[in-house]
């Protein structure tokens, strides 16, 4: 019988043991004993279902997690990563080789950018950056032989969203993988994979875990390339994600939709509340209609999300002044969690940009990046629009 996601977010994955615990187990192990010699060789040669080898290659608790994560996502499979990053990494690296051509948006996380600028090509790996709102640009950049294609599904810190089904197709048509960075979408609101993603990646530190306690990532795929491509690259190289961390990603899945829901709602209120506040040049919103690509966002989402920016007239200064005036938000560098963060993308997680490319990918020195949690909307919305008043 099919079940609701909401359903499987509760109860996707669990396996019990001999005790039939409510809440999932934790295996903090490293690793497993085999009852003789020959079951060690037997398993070395092909591990079965619920047959592990070494907590770097597989864990119970971690295999519930991988199961909840792609019944929610409707992938076939799952590799959890142990981090957001791991996870980016780890799907461009196990996918590419020397001589191979991506072709990726331009507008990404700065540590997503430094693995398609600095590592990818390092290794010889050629990369071609596009506006990722533009789909001409796709088009002209996307050969023959293309082997993959990357983007943030809404991108980071700009909120600029890419058409998955129409980049898809142009992949597919030169047999290239669409490898989508969903953070931001949620998977709560995304449907990747039915648009015609083939890798999807999470940081599962964000709104899975949802309450700022530990990293995670995840890759989604078939199974034939979770399998036969990711892990193989992810256990020899050690990014697996951990048992513990595991078990609290199981116990945020249970409140995932509830969150990301609330955090939207509260999105919405501050977008209304404050998207005319004179201290601002503009509220960048997906679920606003003023968004150049709102028809987009409820057409691939059906919602906007629980991200805003808010672009401050007077630059740094100004910036600075709304973010020491707020009360209930706070200062930090995190998102998709309970508590509303705010962040300065300019100093933080796009410093390393050079003031030309953060220009070029709309970030200046007044943009602040909101990460609206489940606080009450209109504390929230006091906080903020106080907050522009103080600038």
């Amino acid at each position: 019988m099919t079940r609701d996601k909401r359903t499987n977010l509760v109860h996707g994955g669990t396996k019990r043991s001999q005790w039939n615990e409510v809440s999932e187990a934790i295996f903090l192990t490293q690793g497993f004993v085999y009852d003789n010699a020959e079951a060690a060789e037997a398993r070395f040669l092909k591990s079965g279902p619920d047959e592990y080898i070494y907590a770097r290659y597989g864990n119970p608790t971690v295999a519930m997690f991988e199961e909840r994560m792609a019944l929610l996502e409707g992938a076939e499979d799952c590799f959890a990563t142990a981090s957001g990053m791991a996870a980016v990494n780890g799907a461009l690296m196990s996918l590419l080789r020397a001589g191979d051509h991506v072709v990726s948006a331009r507008a990404l996380f700065g540590s997503c950018l430094y693995i398609l600028e600095e590592v990818l090509t390092r290794y010889g790996v050629e990369v071609t950056f596009v506006d990722g709102a533009d789909l001409a640009q796709w088009q002209s950049a996307i050969r023959d032989d293309t082997k993959a294609v990357f983007f943030e599904s809404m991108s980071n810190p700009t909120l600029e969203l890419v058409d998955i089904k129409a980049v898809s197709d142009l992949a597919h048509a030169v047999g290239a993988k669409v490898v989508v960075d969903n953070v931001f979408s949620t998977p709560i609101y995304s449907k990747a994979i039915e648009q015609g993603a083939d890798i999807v990646v999470y940081s599962t530190t964000k709104h899975v875990d949802g309450q700022g306690r530990c990293l995670g990532g995840v890759i989604l795929a078939t199974q034939e390339h979770i399998r036969g491509v990711v892990e193989p690259y992810m256990k020899h190289t050690g990014g697996s994600l951990s048992p513990f961390n595991a078990w609290v990603m199981l116990k945020g899945m249970e409140t995932l939709d509830l969150r990301v829901r609330a955090q939207t709602a509260g999105a919405v209120a501050l977008a209304e509340a404050a998207g005319q506040h004179p201290a601002l040049s503009r509220l960048i919103y997906p679920g606003s209609p003023s968004h150049p690509q709102h028809d987009l966002a409820m057409r691939q989402l059906g919602a906007g999300g629980t991200m805003l920016a808010l672009d401050i007239k007077g630059g740094k200064d100004a910036a600075f002044r709304f973010l020491n005036a707020l009360d209930v938000v706070l200062i930090s560098n995190n998102l998709g969690d309970a508590k509303s963060i705010a962040t300065h993308p300019a100093t933080t997680t796009h410093q390393r940009l050079t003031p030309e490319q953060r220009a070029e990918l709309g970030i200046s020195d007044g943009l602040v990046r909101l990460s609206v949690g489940i606080e009450a909307p209109e504390d929230l919305v006091r906080d903020v629009c106080t907050a522009l008043d103080a600038v």
